[in-house]
Protein backbone atom coordinates (compact mmCIF):
# COMPACT_ATOMS: atom_id res chain seq x y z
CA UNK A 1 0.00 0.00 0.00
CA UNK A 2 1.35 3.46 -0.89
CA UNK A 3 0.34 7.09 -1.06
CA UNK A 4 -2.52 8.56 0.98
CA UNK A 5 -4.08 5.15 1.59
CA UNK A 6 -0.87 3.79 3.07
CA UNK A 7 -0.45 6.88 5.25
CA UNK A 8 -4.03 6.54 6.53
CA UNK A 9 -3.53 2.86 7.34
CA UNK A 10 -0.25 3.59 9.09
CA UNK A 11 -1.84 6.46 10.98
CA UNK A 12 -4.77 4.30 12.08
CA UNK A 13 -2.53 1.49 13.31
CA UNK A 14 -0.20 3.90 15.08
CA UNK A 15 -3.03 5.76 16.79
CA UNK A 16 -4.78 2.50 17.73
CA UNK A 17 -1.75 1.52 19.82
CA UNK A 18 -2.36 4.63 21.93
CA UNK A 19 -6.05 3.83 22.51
CA UNK A 20 -7.64 2.01 25.42
CA UNK A 21 -11.38 1.52 25.16
CA UNK A 22 -13.03 0.00 28.21
CA UNK A 23 -16.28 -0.24 30.12
CA UNK A 24 -16.92 0.03 33.83
CA UNK A 25 -19.44 -2.61 34.89
CA UNK A 26 -20.78 -3.73 38.25
CA UNK A 27 -23.72 -4.69 40.39
CA UNK A 28 -25.88 -1.68 41.36
CA UNK A 29 -24.44 0.36 44.25
CA UNK A 30 -20.92 -1.05 43.88
CA UNK A 31 -19.61 2.45 43.11
CA UNK A 32 -19.45 2.47 39.31
CA UNK A 33 -20.31 6.13 38.80
CA UNK A 34 -17.96 7.08 41.64
CA UNK A 35 -15.11 5.20 39.98
CA UNK A 36 -15.88 6.92 36.68
CA UNK A 37 -15.51 10.24 38.49
CA UNK A 38 -12.27 9.15 40.16
CA UNK A 39 -10.65 7.94 36.93
CA UNK A 40 -11.46 11.19 35.14
CA UNK A 41 -10.22 13.15 38.16
CA UNK A 42 -6.87 11.36 38.24
CA UNK A 43 -6.46 11.84 34.49
CA UNK A 44 -7.10 15.56 35.13
CA UNK A 45 -9.99 15.47 32.71
CA UNK A 46 -12.02 17.18 35.46
CA UNK A 47 -10.91 19.34 38.36
CA UNK A 48 -13.15 17.99 41.13
CA UNK A 49 -15.29 14.96 41.89
CA UNK A 50 -18.93 15.55 41.07
CA UNK A 51 -18.15 17.18 37.76
CA UNK A 52 -19.03 14.15 35.64
CA UNK A 53 -22.32 13.24 37.26
CA UNK A 54 -23.27 16.69 38.48
CA UNK A 55 -23.14 15.86 42.18
CA UNK A 56 -22.96 18.32 45.05
CA UNK A 57 -24.65 21.06 43.05
CA UNK A 58 -22.03 21.04 40.28
CA UNK A 59 -23.29 20.81 36.74
CA UNK A 60 -19.93 20.05 35.15
CA UNK A 61 -20.33 17.39 32.51
CA UNK A 62 -23.08 14.98 33.35
CA UNK A 63 -23.25 11.42 32.10
CA UNK A 64 -26.40 10.74 34.17
CA UNK A 65 -28.15 13.37 32.06
CA UNK A 66 -31.70 12.06 32.21
CA UNK A 67 -33.90 13.60 34.92
CA UNK A 68 -35.07 10.16 35.99
CA UNK A 69 -31.46 9.09 36.53
CA UNK A 70 -30.75 12.12 38.65
CA UNK A 71 -33.87 11.56 40.77
CA UNK A 72 -33.12 7.85 41.28
CA UNK A 73 -29.37 8.25 41.77
CA UNK A 74 -28.67 5.46 39.26
CA UNK A 75 -27.50 5.28 35.67
CA UNK A 76 -29.99 3.79 33.22
CA UNK A 77 -28.20 4.82 30.03
CA UNK A 78 -24.62 4.42 28.92
CA UNK A 79 -22.32 7.39 28.39
CA UNK A 80 -18.95 8.01 26.78
CA UNK A 81 -16.05 9.87 28.36
CA UNK A 82 -12.79 10.40 26.46
CA UNK A 83 -9.65 11.80 28.08
CA UNK A 84 -5.87 11.72 27.70
CA UNK A 85 -3.48 10.07 30.16
CA UNK A 86 0.24 9.31 29.79
CA UNK A 87 0.24 10.05 26.07
CA UNK A 88 -2.64 7.64 25.60
CA UNK A 89 -6.29 8.26 24.77
CA UNK A 90 -8.75 6.53 27.08
CA UNK A 91 -12.33 5.95 25.99
CA UNK A 92 -14.41 5.10 29.04
CA UNK A 93 -17.87 3.75 28.32
CA UNK A 94 -20.01 4.12 31.41
CA UNK A 95 -22.87 1.64 31.56
CA UNK A 96 -26.33 1.38 33.13
CA UNK A 97 -26.22 0.72 36.86
CA UNK A 98 -29.35 -1.38 37.12
CA UNK A 99 -29.97 -5.01 36.19
CA UNK A 100 -33.13 -4.09 34.26
CA UNK A 101 -30.88 -2.49 31.64
CA UNK A 102 -28.62 -5.49 31.05
CA UNK A 103 -29.27 -5.33 27.32
CA UNK A 104 -27.75 -1.84 27.07
CA UNK A 105 -24.71 -3.03 29.02
CA UNK A 106 -24.36 -5.96 26.61
CA UNK A 107 -24.30 -3.56 23.66
CA UNK A 108 -21.60 -1.48 25.29
CA UNK A 109 -19.49 -4.60 25.81
CA UNK A 110 -19.61 -5.14 22.04
CA UNK A 111 -17.80 -1.82 21.64
CA UNK A 112 -14.93 -2.19 24.14
CA UNK A 113 -11.63 -4.06 24.32
CA UNK A 114 -11.55 -4.48 28.10
CA UNK A 115 -13.81 -4.19 31.13
CA UNK A 116 -13.23 -2.98 34.67
CA UNK A 117 -15.42 -5.01 37.01
CA UNK A 118 -16.19 -3.48 40.40
CA UNK A 119 -16.73 -5.70 43.41
CA UNK A 120 -18.05 -4.38 46.69
CA UNK A 121 -15.59 -5.38 49.44
CA UNK A 122 -18.43 -6.26 51.79
CA UNK A 123 -20.75 -8.06 49.34
CA UNK A 124 -18.37 -9.88 47.02
CA UNK A 125 -19.80 -11.44 43.88
CA UNK A 126 -23.42 -10.32 43.58
CA UNK A 127 -25.99 -11.51 41.06
CA UNK A 128 -25.38 -8.83 38.44
CA UNK A 129 -21.62 -9.20 38.87
CA UNK A 130 -21.89 -12.89 38.00
CA UNK A 131 -23.97 -12.19 34.90
CA UNK A 132 -21.57 -9.56 33.66
CA UNK A 133 -18.57 -11.83 34.13
CA UNK A 134 -20.39 -14.41 32.00
CA UNK A 135 -21.17 -11.81 29.31
CA UNK A 136 -17.54 -10.71 29.20
CA UNK A 137 -16.42 -14.29 28.85
CA UNK A 138 -18.96 -14.90 26.10
CA UNK A 139 -17.74 -11.86 24.17
CA UNK A 140 -14.05 -12.57 24.86
CA UNK A 141 -13.58 -9.29 26.74
CA UNK A 142 -10.70 -9.46 29.26
CA UNK A 143 -11.58 -8.25 32.75
CA UNK A 144 -9.65 -6.20 35.29
CA UNK A 145 -11.15 -6.45 38.80
CA UNK A 146 -11.28 -3.54 41.24
CA UNK A 147 -12.33 -4.40 44.80
CA UNK A 148 -13.98 -1.20 45.93
CA UNK A 149 -14.92 0.31 49.29
CA UNK A 150 -11.92 -1.08 51.18
CA UNK A 151 -12.23 1.92 53.48
CA UNK A 152 -15.39 0.33 54.92
CA UNK A 153 -15.88 -2.91 56.84
CA UNK A 154 -15.96 -5.92 54.55
CA UNK A 155 -14.75 -9.42 53.87
CA UNK A 156 -11.19 -10.74 53.87
CA UNK A 157 -9.14 -10.18 50.75
CA UNK A 158 -8.11 -13.83 50.34
CA UNK A 159 -11.72 -14.91 50.73
CA UNK A 160 -12.78 -12.63 47.88
CA UNK A 161 -10.07 -14.03 45.61
CA UNK A 162 -11.13 -17.59 46.44
CA UNK A 163 -14.71 -16.71 45.51
CA UNK A 164 -13.66 -15.33 42.12
CA UNK A 165 -11.57 -18.40 41.33
CA UNK A 166 -14.12 -20.96 42.51
CA UNK A 167 -17.14 -19.42 40.77
CA UNK A 168 -15.54 -18.45 37.46
CA UNK A 169 -12.52 -20.73 37.11
CA UNK A 170 -10.73 -17.42 36.64
CA UNK A 171 -7.33 -16.98 38.27
CA UNK A 172 -7.21 -13.72 40.29
CA UNK A 173 -3.73 -12.19 40.15
CA UNK A 174 -3.40 -9.25 42.56
CA UNK A 175 -1.48 -6.24 41.30
CA UNK A 176 -2.16 -4.23 44.45
CA UNK A 177 -2.76 -5.58 47.94
CA UNK A 178 -4.28 -3.88 51.00
CA UNK A 179 -2.36 -3.24 54.19
CA UNK A 180 -5.05 -3.49 56.83
CA UNK A 181 -8.39 -5.25 56.74
CA UNK A 182 -11.47 -3.75 55.09
CA UNK A 183 -12.56 -0.73 57.11
CA UNK A 184 -9.04 -0.29 58.51
CA UNK A 185 -7.03 0.48 55.37
CA UNK A 186 -3.50 1.62 56.17
CA UNK A 187 -2.14 1.61 52.64
CA UNK A 188 -1.57 -0.42 49.48
CA UNK A 189 1.33 -2.51 48.23
CA UNK A 190 2.05 -2.58 44.51
CA UNK A 191 3.19 -6.20 44.14
CA UNK A 192 5.64 -5.07 41.44
CA UNK A 193 7.35 -2.86 44.04
CA UNK A 194 6.93 -4.79 47.31
CA UNK A 195 9.70 -2.90 49.11
CA UNK A 196 7.35 0.00 49.84
CA UNK A 197 3.80 0.84 50.89
CA UNK A 198 1.63 3.59 49.44
CA UNK A 199 -0.15 5.61 52.12
CA UNK A 200 -3.03 7.91 51.26
CA UNK A 201 -4.38 11.14 52.71
CA UNK A 202 -7.93 11.66 51.59
CA UNK A 203 -8.97 15.10 50.35
CA UNK A 204 -12.03 16.62 52.10
CA UNK A 205 -15.13 15.04 50.61
CA UNK A 206 -12.99 13.11 48.14
CA UNK A 207 -13.27 16.08 45.79
CA UNK A 208 -9.60 15.91 44.74
CA UNK A 209 -7.10 13.15 44.14
CA UNK A 210 -5.88 11.70 47.42
CA UNK A 211 -2.29 12.58 48.34
CA UNK A 212 -0.05 9.54 47.94
CA UNK A 213 3.10 8.91 50.02
CA UNK A 214 5.60 6.12 49.36
CA UNK A 215 6.66 4.55 52.68
CA UNK A 216 9.73 2.28 52.73
CA UNK A 217 9.17 -1.31 53.90
CA UNK A 218 11.19 -0.86 57.09
CA UNK A 219 9.21 2.18 58.14
CA UNK A 220 5.92 0.52 57.16
CA UNK A 221 6.82 -2.50 59.31
CA UNK A 222 7.59 -0.22 62.28
CA UNK A 223 4.50 1.95 61.93
CA UNK A 224 1.92 -0.59 60.80
CA UNK A 225 3.40 -3.68 62.53
CA UNK A 226 0.75 -6.44 62.48
CA UNK A 227 -1.08 -5.08 59.41
CA UNK A 228 2.14 -4.88 57.39
CA UNK A 229 3.27 -8.33 58.54
CA UNK A 230 -0.07 -9.85 57.57
CA UNK A 231 0.02 -8.23 54.11
CA UNK A 232 3.54 -9.56 53.50
CA UNK A 233 2.52 -13.09 54.56
CA UNK A 234 -0.57 -13.03 52.34
CA UNK A 235 1.47 -11.91 49.33
CA UNK A 236 3.95 -14.74 49.93
CA UNK A 237 1.07 -17.22 50.00
CA UNK A 238 -0.27 -15.83 46.73
CA UNK A 239 3.14 -16.02 45.05
CA UNK A 240 3.49 -19.63 46.19
CA UNK A 241 0.08 -20.31 44.64
CA UNK A 242 1.20 -18.88 41.30
CA UNK A 243 -1.08 -15.83 41.51
CA UNK A 244 1.16 -13.60 39.39
CA UNK A 245 -0.01 -11.59 36.43
CA UNK A 246 0.43 -13.29 33.07
CA UNK A 247 -0.56 -11.15 30.12
CA UNK A 248 -1.41 -14.01 27.78
CA UNK A 249 -3.66 -15.63 30.39
CA UNK A 250 -5.35 -12.27 31.04
CA UNK A 251 -6.05 -11.61 27.36
CA UNK A 252 -7.32 -15.18 26.94
CA UNK A 253 -9.83 -14.65 29.73
CA UNK A 254 -8.15 -17.15 32.07
CA UNK A 255 -7.03 -14.66 34.71
CA UNK A 256 -8.01 -11.25 36.04
CA UNK A 257 -5.61 -8.67 37.50
CA UNK A 258 -7.01 -7.49 40.86
CA UNK A 259 -6.75 -4.06 42.44
CA UNK A 260 -7.95 -2.82 45.82
CA UNK A 261 -9.01 0.66 46.81
CA UNK A 262 -11.79 3.09 47.57
CA UNK A 263 -13.12 5.09 44.65
CA UNK A 264 -14.98 7.61 46.82
CA UNK A 265 -11.67 8.50 48.52
CA UNK A 266 -9.67 8.23 45.27
CA UNK A 267 -7.49 5.53 46.87
CA UNK A 268 -5.84 3.08 44.49
CA UNK A 269 -7.36 4.77 41.45
CA UNK A 270 -4.07 5.97 39.93
CA UNK A 271 -2.74 2.41 40.00
CA UNK A 272 -5.85 1.21 38.20
CA UNK A 273 -5.51 4.00 35.65
CA UNK A 274 -1.88 3.03 35.02
CA UNK A 275 -2.98 -0.59 34.58
CA UNK A 276 -5.43 0.41 31.88
CA UNK A 277 -2.49 1.84 29.94
CA UNK A 278 0.02 -0.91 30.77
CA UNK A 279 -2.16 -4.04 30.86
CA UNK A 280 -5.37 -3.46 28.90
CA UNK A 281 -5.25 -4.35 25.20
CA UNK A 282 -5.21 -1.77 22.42
CA UNK A 283 -7.81 -2.08 19.64
CA UNK A 284 -7.12 -5.00 17.33
CA UNK A 285 -8.55 -6.77 14.31
CA UNK A 286 -12.31 -7.21 14.61
CA UNK A 287 -14.31 -10.31 13.69
CA UNK A 288 -16.61 -10.05 10.67
CA UNK A 289 -20.03 -11.62 10.31
CA UNK A 290 -19.02 -13.65 7.26
CA UNK A 291 -15.78 -14.89 8.77
CA UNK A 292 -12.33 -13.37 8.91
CA UNK A 293 -11.33 -10.11 10.59
CA UNK A 294 -11.06 -6.43 9.75
CA UNK A 295 -7.55 -5.18 10.72
CA UNK A 296 -7.24 -1.77 12.35
CA UNK A 297 -5.19 -0.54 9.39
CA UNK A 298 -7.96 -1.30 6.89
CA UNK A 299 -10.14 1.52 5.53
CA UNK A 300 -12.69 3.00 7.92
CA UNK A 301 -15.31 0.81 9.52
CA UNK A 302 -17.47 1.40 12.56
CA UNK A 303 -20.09 -0.33 14.72
CA UNK A 304 -23.23 1.46 15.93
CA UNK A 305 -23.65 0.24 19.49
CA UNK A 306 -26.09 2.81 20.83
CA UNK A 307 -28.67 5.27 19.55
CA UNK A 308 -30.00 7.98 21.85
CA UNK A 309 -32.43 10.82 21.19
CA UNK A 310 -32.94 14.14 22.94
CA UNK A 311 -29.60 14.30 24.74
CA UNK A 312 -29.61 17.98 23.80
CA UNK A 313 -32.93 19.40 24.99
CA UNK A 314 -32.36 22.57 22.98
CA UNK A 315 -32.24 20.73 19.67
CA UNK A 316 -34.17 17.49 20.27
CA UNK A 317 -31.64 15.65 18.17
CA UNK A 318 -30.74 12.01 17.75
CA UNK A 319 -27.20 10.73 18.16
CA UNK A 320 -25.77 7.38 17.07
CA UNK A 321 -22.68 6.23 18.98
CA UNK A 322 -20.21 4.56 16.62
CA UNK A 323 -17.14 2.66 17.76
CA UNK A 324 -14.39 3.16 15.18
CA UNK A 325 -13.10 -0.34 14.41
CA UNK A 326 -10.61 0.32 11.63
CA UNK A 327 -9.09 3.10 9.60
CA UNK A 328 -9.43 6.84 10.12
CA UNK A 329 -12.76 8.59 10.55
CA UNK A 330 -12.83 12.06 9.02
CA UNK A 331 -15.77 14.37 9.63
CA UNK A 332 -17.65 14.95 6.40
CA UNK A 333 -16.56 11.69 4.80
CA UNK A 334 -19.16 9.63 3.00
CA UNK A 335 -19.34 6.00 4.08
CA UNK A 336 -21.54 3.04 3.21
CA UNK A 337 -24.39 1.97 5.47
CA UNK A 338 -24.04 -1.82 5.26
CA UNK A 339 -27.69 -2.58 6.11
CA UNK A 340 -29.05 -0.55 3.19
CA UNK A 341 -26.02 -0.37 0.90
CA UNK A 342 -26.56 3.39 0.62
CA UNK A 343 -24.06 6.20 1.10
CA UNK A 344 -24.16 7.94 4.48
CA UNK A 345 -22.79 11.47 5.02
CA UNK A 346 -21.05 12.25 8.32
CA UNK A 347 -21.29 16.03 8.33
CA UNK A 348 -22.23 16.35 12.01
CA UNK A 349 -19.81 14.29 14.09
CA UNK A 350 -19.17 14.89 17.78
CA UNK A 351 -16.96 13.63 20.52
CA UNK A 352 -18.88 13.29 23.78
CA UNK A 353 -17.83 13.93 27.36
CA UNK A 354 -20.91 13.17 29.42
CA UNK A 355 -23.56 15.71 28.47
CA UNK A 356 -21.08 18.04 26.79
CA UNK A 357 -19.99 17.55 23.21
CA UNK A 358 -17.74 19.11 20.61
CA UNK A 359 -17.14 18.58 16.90
CA UNK A 360 -14.60 15.91 16.06
CA UNK A 361 -12.61 16.07 12.84
CA UNK A 362 -10.60 12.84 13.15
CA UNK A 363 -11.09 9.63 15.09
CA UNK A 364 -9.13 6.39 15.19
CA UNK A 365 -9.75 2.73 16.09
CA UNK A 366 -11.11 2.54 19.63
CA UNK A 367 -12.59 6.04 19.59
CA UNK A 368 -16.32 6.66 19.81
CA UNK A 369 -17.93 9.17 17.46
CA UNK A 370 -21.41 10.58 17.93
CA UNK A 371 -23.19 11.03 14.59
CA UNK A 372 -25.96 13.58 15.00
CA UNK A 373 -29.40 13.28 13.38
CA UNK A 374 -28.52 9.84 12.05
CA UNK A 375 -32.12 8.77 11.50
CA UNK A 376 -31.16 5.88 9.21
CA UNK A 377 -28.90 4.15 11.76
CA UNK A 378 -29.95 1.38 14.12
CA UNK A 379 -28.18 -0.42 16.95
CA UNK A 380 -25.88 -3.08 15.47
CA UNK A 381 -25.42 -1.38 12.08
CA UNK A 382 -22.03 -1.34 10.34
CA UNK A 383 -20.59 1.65 8.49
CA UNK A 384 -17.58 1.24 6.20
CA UNK A 385 -15.52 2.63 3.36
CA UNK A 386 -13.40 0.70 0.91
CA UNK A 387 -13.76 -3.06 1.07
CA UNK A 388 -17.23 -4.03 2.40
CA UNK A 389 -17.48 -5.07 6.04
CA UNK A 390 -20.34 -6.28 8.21
CA UNK A 391 -19.87 -6.97 11.91
CA UNK A 392 -21.86 -9.67 13.71
CA UNK A 393 -25.36 -8.60 14.77
CA UNK A 394 -26.13 -7.63 18.34
CA UNK A 395 -27.95 -10.42 20.15
CA UNK A 396 -31.31 -9.51 21.67
CA UNK A 397 -32.10 -10.43 25.28
CA UNK A 398 -35.20 -12.43 26.06
CA UNK A 399 -37.86 -10.04 27.45
CA UNK A 400 -39.75 -11.17 30.55
CA UNK A 401 -42.21 -8.30 31.03
CA UNK A 402 -44.89 -7.28 28.55
CA UNK A 403 -47.47 -4.48 28.42
CA UNK A 404 -49.85 -3.02 25.85
CA UNK A 405 -49.16 0.67 25.24
CA UNK A 406 -51.94 3.14 24.44
CA UNK A 407 -51.95 6.93 24.21
CA UNK A 408 -53.55 8.55 27.24
CA UNK A 409 -54.86 11.24 24.89
CA UNK A 410 -56.12 9.89 21.58
CA UNK A 411 -55.55 13.33 20.10
CA UNK A 412 -51.81 12.78 20.56
CA UNK A 413 -51.74 9.59 18.46
CA UNK A 414 -49.24 10.99 15.98
CA UNK A 415 -46.80 11.88 18.76
CA UNK A 416 -47.49 8.49 20.33
CA UNK A 417 -46.53 6.59 17.18
CA UNK A 418 -43.42 8.68 16.65
CA UNK A 419 -42.28 8.26 20.25
CA UNK A 420 -42.81 4.49 20.35
CA UNK A 421 -40.94 4.08 17.06
CA UNK A 422 -38.07 6.20 18.38
CA UNK A 423 -37.74 4.21 21.63
CA UNK A 424 -37.82 0.96 19.68
CA UNK A 425 -35.03 2.16 17.36
CA UNK A 426 -32.94 3.17 20.38
CA UNK A 427 -33.45 -0.24 21.97
CA UNK A 428 -35.06 1.22 25.11
CA UNK A 429 -37.66 -1.54 24.77
CA UNK A 430 -38.61 -4.06 22.13
CA UNK A 431 -41.86 -3.19 20.34
CA UNK A 432 -44.09 -6.07 19.24
CA UNK A 433 -47.16 -5.98 17.02
CA UNK A 434 -49.73 -8.59 15.98
CA UNK A 435 -52.55 -8.94 13.50
CA UNK A 436 -54.89 -9.65 16.39
CA UNK A 437 -54.16 -6.38 18.23
CA UNK A 438 -53.14 -4.14 15.33
CA UNK A 439 -50.30 -1.64 15.24
CA UNK A 440 -52.38 0.92 17.14
CA UNK A 441 -51.89 -1.13 20.30
CA UNK A 442 -48.23 -2.14 20.31
CA UNK A 443 -46.88 -4.40 23.01
CA UNK A 444 -43.76 -3.28 24.80
CA UNK A 445 -41.36 -6.07 25.78
CA UNK A 446 -38.75 -5.43 28.47
CA UNK A 447 -36.01 -7.29 30.30
CA UNK A 448 -36.88 -5.47 33.53
CA UNK A 449 -39.88 -3.39 34.68
CA UNK A 450 -37.83 -0.21 35.11
CA UNK A 451 -37.62 -0.01 31.32
CA UNK A 452 -41.36 0.72 31.38
CA UNK A 453 -40.71 3.63 33.75
CA UNK A 454 -38.21 5.06 31.28
CA UNK A 455 -40.79 4.70 28.49
CA UNK A 456 -43.55 6.48 30.40
CA UNK A 457 -41.18 9.25 31.51
CA UNK A 458 -39.77 9.90 28.06
CA UNK A 459 -43.09 9.60 26.25
CA UNK A 460 -44.56 12.31 28.47
CA UNK A 461 -41.59 14.67 28.69
CA UNK A 462 -39.94 14.25 25.27
CA UNK A 463 -42.79 13.33 22.94
CA UNK A 464 -45.68 15.09 24.74
CA UNK A 465 -47.76 11.92 24.63
CA UNK A 466 -48.43 10.33 28.04
CA UNK A 467 -49.12 6.60 27.77
CA UNK A 468 -51.18 4.01 29.58
CA UNK A 469 -49.55 0.59 30.00
CA UNK A 470 -51.68 -2.52 30.48
CA UNK A 471 -49.63 -5.52 31.73
CA UNK A 472 -49.95 -8.81 29.89
CA UNK A 473 -49.71 -12.20 31.65
CA UNK A 474 -46.67 -13.38 29.68
CA UNK A 475 -43.17 -14.01 31.06
CA UNK A 476 -41.47 -16.13 28.40
CA UNK A 477 -40.52 -15.35 24.79
CA UNK A 478 -39.34 -17.81 22.16
CA UNK A 479 -38.18 -17.12 18.62
CA UNK A 480 -40.36 -18.90 16.06
CA UNK A 481 -41.29 -18.58 12.36
CA UNK A 482 -44.44 -17.77 10.40
CA UNK A 483 -45.61 -21.38 10.65
CA UNK A 484 -45.11 -21.47 14.40
CA UNK A 485 -46.89 -18.14 14.83
CA UNK A 486 -49.85 -19.44 12.82
CA UNK A 487 -50.07 -22.61 14.93
CA UNK A 488 -49.98 -20.61 18.17
CA UNK A 489 -52.71 -18.33 16.85
CA UNK A 490 -54.95 -21.32 16.06
CA UNK A 491 -54.42 -23.49 19.12
CA UNK A 492 -56.94 -23.41 21.97
CA UNK A 493 -55.11 -25.87 24.22
CA UNK A 494 -52.20 -23.61 25.15
CA UNK A 495 -52.31 -20.06 26.46
CA UNK A 496 -49.97 -17.96 24.37
CA UNK A 497 -49.87 -15.33 21.68
CA UNK A 498 -47.85 -14.75 18.47
CA UNK A 499 -46.18 -11.40 17.78
CA UNK A 500 -43.85 -9.82 15.27
CA UNK A 501 -40.96 -7.71 16.51
CA UNK A 502 -41.26 -4.34 14.81
CA UNK A 503 -37.50 -3.72 14.59
CA UNK A 504 -36.59 -6.73 12.44
CA UNK A 505 -39.96 -8.42 11.69
CA UNK A 506 -38.87 -11.51 13.59
CA UNK A 507 -41.62 -13.80 14.88
CA UNK A 508 -41.93 -14.29 18.64
CA UNK A 509 -44.15 -16.62 20.63
CA UNK A 510 -45.14 -15.41 24.11
CA UNK A 511 -46.20 -17.75 26.92
CA UNK A 512 -47.18 -17.25 30.55
CA UNK A 513 -44.66 -19.87 31.67
CA UNK A 514 -42.16 -22.48 30.56
CA UNK A 515 -44.82 -25.14 31.17
CA UNK A 516 -47.10 -23.56 28.56
CA UNK A 517 -44.21 -23.37 26.07
CA UNK A 518 -43.41 -27.04 26.65
CA UNK A 519 -47.09 -27.95 26.18
CA UNK A 520 -47.17 -26.12 22.86
CA UNK A 521 -43.99 -27.92 21.74
CA UNK A 522 -45.61 -31.27 22.56
CA UNK A 523 -48.79 -30.35 20.69
CA UNK A 524 -46.84 -29.26 17.62
CA UNK A 525 -43.61 -31.27 17.55
CA UNK A 526 -40.92 -29.92 15.26
CA UNK A 527 -42.14 -26.33 15.52
CA UNK A 528 -39.32 -23.81 15.79
CA UNK A 529 -39.07 -22.50 19.35
CA UNK A 530 -35.63 -21.05 20.05
CA UNK A 531 -34.39 -19.51 23.26
CA UNK A 532 -33.13 -15.94 23.00
CA UNK A 533 -30.23 -14.75 25.13
CA UNK A 534 -31.71 -14.81 28.61
CA UNK A 535 -30.81 -11.88 30.83
CA UNK A 536 -31.82 -13.59 34.04
CA UNK A 537 -30.52 -17.13 33.63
Amino acid sequence: MSGAGGQAAGGAAGEAVRRRTFAVISHPDAGKSTLTEALALHARAITSAGAVHGKAGRRGVSSDWMEMEKARGISVTSAVLQFAYRDHVLNLLDTPGHADFSEDTYRVLAAVDCAVMLIDAAKGLEEQTRKLFDVCRHRGVPVITFVNKWDRPGREALELLDEIESEFALKPTPVTWPVGEAGHLRGLVDVREPERMLRYSRAPGGARAAAEEAVAAGRAAAEESADWERAVEELELLRADGAEHDRSAFLAGKSTPVFFGAAVSNIGVRLLLDALVDLAPAPGARELAGGGHRPVGAPFSGLVFKVQANMDRSHRDRIAFVRVCSGVFERGMTVIHAASGRPFATKYAHSVFGQDRSSVDLAYPGDVVGLVNAAALRVGDTLYSGKPAVFPPMPTFAPEHFAVARPADIGRSKQFRRGIAQLDEEGVVQVLVSDRRGEQAPVLAAVGPMQFEVVTHRMEHEFSSPVRLEPLPYHLARATDASGADKLDRTRLVKGEPFTRLRDRAHLALFPSRWQADSFAREFPGTRLETLIAAHE
